[in-house]
C-alpha cells in the first residue's frame, strides 16, 4: 500500500531506507501530508500525519513511530533486524534504558534473530510485547527481566502466528457454537438432531475429497468419515508428528507415500502438458517443519481462553500453510478444525460441523476459499516466483520422493512462513462456521425430521420394515414419482391407487424443504 504522497514515515521509512520489503501486506501504514486523515482500503489503513508527527531522520525514531502506531509485524522486523544493525538498537536503549519502546525493540531483536544485545541493564515498568487489546496473546505472559517485558507472543521464534482483534475478531467473544447447536436441538429435537450427525460426518467427508477433486472415490469417503469419528477430539496431541501418522494413515490408507512429516521439497500447483509445472504455493524446507509445529502446538496452548474459531482457524490454515505430509494435508487441515472444536467443547460429540460442505455448496463459496488461501500464498509467490527452477535434474530424497523442483530463496522466504499474520483466515473460517450452523446442519436436521416423519406418515396405512420405506422414499424423491426399478422391487406399487397416495405423502413431507439428500 503506497502512501498518498511518497512521504512515508514508520514502517514505509523503513522499507525505502532499508530496502527491505515484507511479502504480507501492512496492517497500518503512514505518511506526512497537509491533512490529518484515516483511509481505510481493503489492504490495510493508510493513516496520514501533520509535519509535527514527523519521526527524526533516523532508523530507530522510525521504528519507535511504526511500534507505537502502526504495530507489530514479525516478519516485517525479521528482515528489518536481519539488515540493521544491533548496534543501533542496544544504542536507542542505553539512551533511552527505560524507554518502552527501546525495550520492546530490544526484546523482539533478541527474540526473531537469537543474537544477543550489548545491553547491561534496563529499568521501567513491565510492558507487555503484544497490545492484549490488539492482538490474540498468550494468556499467562512470561516475565522477562532483561527487557522488562511480559512476553506474551503467541508461539515460538520458530512460529509464531499473528492475530489481529478487528471488529470481526473481537465480535467471536460472543458467538456462542454450542448455544446454536442447543437452538437447534430445541427445535429439531435431540433424537433427530443426533441421527443427522451420522450423516453430516459422511457429508463432511464428502466434501472434503470434492475439494481435493477426489470426490468419487467412494472407500477412501467412508475411510476420512471413519477416521473423523474415531479421532476427532480423542488424540493425545494430533501435531505430534506419530499422531499425524496415524491419522494420514487412517486418512489415505495404504500409500506408497512415506507416511509421517515429510523429508523432501513440496510445492502446491499442477502440471499441464502445454505449460509443464505451475507452482501456486511453495512450502517450507522440510528439516524445519518439526520445529514449526512445535510453534504451532505452543499456539494452541497457550491460547485456550480465546474463542474456539480462533484457534481452529490457526491450528487449521496454519497446518495447510506449513504443509508438513507429503499427502492429505488438506484433508487433516479441515480434520483440525472440528478436532479443535470438539477439545474445547465447542461442539460436543458426537457431531461434525460440515465444514468442506459449505465450501464446496457453491462456486461463489469454492472461489472464497480459494481465495483466502491466495491471500497468503500469492504475495509469497510474487516475491520467490524466480527462485523456482525444474532444470537441475532429479534428486531422491530420505522419504523415497524423488522431484527436480528446486528452490534456491528458503532462508529468504523464512520469516513469511514463521510469522503469518491469520487474520483474514481467522475471519473467514467465522463466516463459514456461521453458514455452516445456519444453513448446512439446519437444512440436515430438517431433512431428518421430514424424513422421520414421512415414514411414519406412511407406516401408518402401509406395513413394511424401516430400510423398504426409506428405500421407497428415496427413489421417489430422486425420480419424482414411481420409477420403473422401483415398481420391480415392490410390486405392490403397481397398485395406481397406492403409488398415487405415496407420491402425495412424500411430496407432502418434504414440501418444505429446498431438497437434496
Amino acid at each position: 500500500m503506497a502512501a498518498q504522497e511518497q512521504d512515508e514515515i514508520g514502517y514505509g521509512w523503513l522499507v525505502r531506507h532499508f530496502g527491505v520489503q515484507a511479502t504480507q501486506p501492512f496492517p497500518v501504514m503512514s505518511c506526512i501530508g497537509r491533512t490529518r486523515h484515516t483511509h481505510e482500503r481493503e489492504a490495510g489503513r493508510q493513516e496520514t500525519y501533520l509535519d509535527a508527527m514527523r519521526p527524526a531522520d533516523t532508523p530507530t525514531a522510525h521504528l519507535a513511530f511504526a511500534l507505537k502506531h502502526e504495530g507489530i509485524h514479525l516478519e516485517f522486523l525479521a528482515r528489518l533486524f536481519g539488515v540493521m544493525p544491533g548496534r543501533e538498537i542496544a544504542e536507542w536503549v542505553k539512551h533511552e534504558p527505560t524507554g518502552q519502546y527501546a525495550r520492546r525493540a530490544g526484546f523482539l531483536y533478541e527474540w526473531l534473530t537469537g543474537r544477543e544485545l550489548d545491553v547491561v541493564e534496563v529499568g521501567g515498568n513491565y510492558r507487555d510485547a503484544l497490545d492484549p487489546r490488539h492482538y490474540v496473546t498468550r494468556s499467562q505472559p512470561i516475565r522477562n527481566r532483561r527487557w522488562r517485558i511480559n512476553d506474551n507472543l503467541p508461539g515460538t521464534s520458530d512460529y509464531c502466528p499473528l492475530i489481529r482483534r478487528t471488529p470481526t475478531v473481537k465480535a467471536l467473544n460472543d458467538f456462542d457454537v454450542t448455544a446454536r447447536l442447543e437452538a437447534m436441538e430445541g427445535e429439531f429435537g435431540a433424537d433427530i438432531l443426533l441421527r443427522s450427525a451420522v450423516w453430516l460426518t459422511i457429508k463432511e467427508s464428502r466434501a472434503s475429497f470434492v475439494i481435493e477433486h477426489e470426490g468419487e472415490q467412494r472407500d477412501r469417503i467412508q475411510r476420512f468419515a471413519e477416521a473423523m469419528e474415531r479421532y476427532c477430539g480423542d488424540l493425545d496431541d494430533p501435531l505430534d508428528s506419530q499422531a499425524l501418522t496415524e491419522l494420514q494413515r487412517a486418512i489415505l490408507g495404504i500409500s506408497t507415500i512415506r507416511p509421517g512429516l515429510r523429508h523432501s521439497p513440496v510445492f502446491v500447483g499442477s502440471n499441464s502438458l502445454q505449460h509443464g509445472a505451475v507452482v501456486h504455493y511453495i512450502c517450507p524446507h522440510w528439516e524445519w517443519l518439526a520445529e514449526m509445529l512445535e510453534g504451532l502446538r505452543a499456539f494452541l496452548t497457550v491460547t485456550r481462553e480465546e474463542p474456539s474459531i480462533i484457534r481452529a482457524a490457526v491450528a487449521s490454515f496454519g497446518f495447510v500453510f506449513l504443509h508438513p505430509l507429503a499427502d492429505g494435508n488438506g484433508r487433516v487441515s479441515r480434520f483440525l478444525v472440528n478436532d479443535v472444536l470438539r477439545r474445547d467443547g465447542a461442539v460436543p460429540e458426537p457431531f461434525i460441523l460440515p465444514i468442506s460442505a459449505t465450501i464446496t455448496s457453491s462456486a461463489i463459496r469454492r472461489a472464497e476459499y480459494d481465495r483466502i488461501l491466495e491471500r497468503y500464498s500469492k504475495p509469497l509467490m510474487d516475491a520467490f516466483r524466480g527462485a523456482v527452477d525444474f532444470s537441475k535434474g532429479r534428486r531422491r530424497y530420505d522419504d523415497g520422493i524423488e522431484s527436480d523442483f528446486h528452490f534456491s530463496a528458503y532462508d529468504q522466504a523464512a520469516p513469511t512462513w514463521r510469522y503469518p499474520d491469520l487474520t483474514q483466515q481467522v475471519e473467514y473460517l467465522r463466516a463459514v462456521v456461521q453458514h455452516t450452523l445456519e444453513h448446512e446442519m439446519h437444512e440436515q436436521a430438517a431433512l431428518q425430521r421430514a424424513w422421520y416423519r414421512t415414514r411414519l406418515a406412511i407406516k401408518d396405512w402401509l406395513e413394511g420394515p424401516d430400510d423398504h420405506i426409506d428405500r421407497i422414499i428415496r427413489s421417489i424423491r430422486q425420480h419424482g414419482g414411481i420409477s420403473g426399478k422401483l415398481l420391480k422391487e415392490f410390486p405392490i406399487i403397481q397398485d395406481q391407487d397406492l403409488a398415487t397416495r405415496l407420491e402425495q405423502e412424500v411430496k407432502n413431507g418434504f414440501r418444505d424443504l429446498k431438497g437434496g439428500d
